[in-house]
């Protein structure tokens, strides 16, 4: 009776330890499936999709901001902005005090007037100075006419002079009347000389007008009043008055955000000194930086996928590759790394890729400078973009 009681307890054992293999067993082949399903996956992945993207989630947006800086000095009159606010190209920012500036431009009008009077005075001079010509010229003839009569005159008393000599010494003319000849002689002869020396003199003056009118034809020659060097001068510096005036009013040269706005009403300003900046958002690209050893296939032209922590995975936006870097971040650093050094330890490096972004998806989704992106460069639409170009 013993023995079929122990039969019977051996049994139930048996029976209560079938339901727990059955469960282990089929435990192990769901584990099993579930193994074979992930390396299945896996498999497919490796065919289809790895090695035909590469992506980073070390990227920032950024642009090129436009520094507004005022040109000429000056106190501030108005200060006509303020940071956050959106601007459009051609908005006034900051307006300058123009006091000094409109008395320039006063200044530089009267300069013109008087250099346009000056160069005036130098053509009429011309005509004075060839009238001078021609009086030289009229006063070189007279004296030579001058010169033929006091030669005829020398000519005569040398002759008397002469005939007289030979006549004192026969008793036939006086002594007296040959010293008078003599004398009659050396007068003919001062008037000859001075006669000369007046058309010399003469001709000197001509000289001195002609040389007189061909440098003060050099003032001018070739040009009219306003095309005058002198006039264009003058015109030069008023048009850098007014331009100097028109520089007192700063406006906008893009659109965009005001930011990092550092000048008040009164501050006074030197040029170059910067005011603030204006941030243009429509024009916001993404700086990736992608780890050297996977560039190796990015090319200019293909396709990303990016999302912005602002927006998270909810908005996806289209990029383009447009370029690399010139340089890795450390490389371009104001101080390079050193690696000629018996401690070098090898870093993976990262170049920056610019990714345009489609300014529609920027217009509907707006970001600023500085924020986090995540990219995706899908390396196969590079085909695509060769196909459609030789296409």
């Amino acid at each position: 009776m013993s023995d079929a009681l122990e039969n019977t307890q051996v049994k139930q054992e048996e029976d209560a330890k079938e339901p727990v293999n059955g469960k282990r067993k089929r435990a192990f082949l769901g584990l099993g499936g579930a193994i074979a399903l992930c390396a299945l996956g896996t498999g497919v992945w490796m065919v289809f999709f790895a090695g035909k993207t590469v992506s980073t989630d070390n990227a920032y947006t950024a642009v090129e901001v436009a520094q507004i800086t005022p040109l000429v000095n000056g106190p501030v009159k108005q200060v006509k902005v303020v940071d956050t606010q959106a601007v459009h190209a051609g908005d006034v920012l900051v307006v300058l005090d123009d006091t000094d500036a409109r008395i320039a431009v006063a200044q530089a009008e009267a300069d013109l007037d008087h250099a346009r009077r000056q160069v005036q005075q130098i053509m009429r001079n011309d005509i004075s100075l060839s009238g001078q010509m021609d009086l030289h010229e009229a006063q070189i003839r007279s004296a030579e006419s001058d010169v033929v009569r006091a030669r005829a005159t020398f000519d005569k008393a040398s002759l008397d002079e002469k005939r007289r000599q030979n006549l004192v010494a026969g008793g036939s003319v006086s002594v007296q009347e040959f010293t008078d000849s003599q004398t009659t002689l050396r007068e003919a002869t001062a008037t000859l000389q001075q006669a000369e020396a007046s058309v010399n003199v003469a001709r000197a003056a001509l000289a001195a007008a002609g040389g007189a009118r061909q440098s003060n034809a050099a003032l001018f020659s070739g040009s009219t009043v306003d095309s005058n060097p002198t006039v264009r001068a003058a015109a030069a510096r008023l048009q850098q008055a007014r331009v100097n005036l028109d520089r007192t009013v700063l406006r906008a040269p893009i659109d965009g955000i005001v930011t990092q706005r550092a000048v008040d009403m009164g501050q006074q300003v030197q040029a170059g000194t910067r005011l603030m900046s204006i941030v243009p958002i429509s024009q916001i690209y993404v700086d990736a930086n992608f780890k050297e050893v996977q560039l190796s296939k990015v090319r200019p032209g293909q396709k990303v996928r990016l999302t912005s922590d602002l927006y998270g995975d909810d908005v996806v936006y289209d990029g383009q590759v447009e370029g690399f870097e010139g340089g890795t971040g450390s490389a371009l650093s104001v101080i390079p790394a050193q690696n000629a050094t018996g401690n070098w330890i090898k870093v993976v490096q990262r170049l920056p890729v610019r990714i345009r972004l489609d300014p529609a998806q920027l217009a509907k989704h707006p970001l600023r400078i500085g924020l986090s992106m995540d990219a995706t460069v899908d390396l196969a639409s590079s085909r695509a973009i060769r196909s459609s170009a030789r296409g």
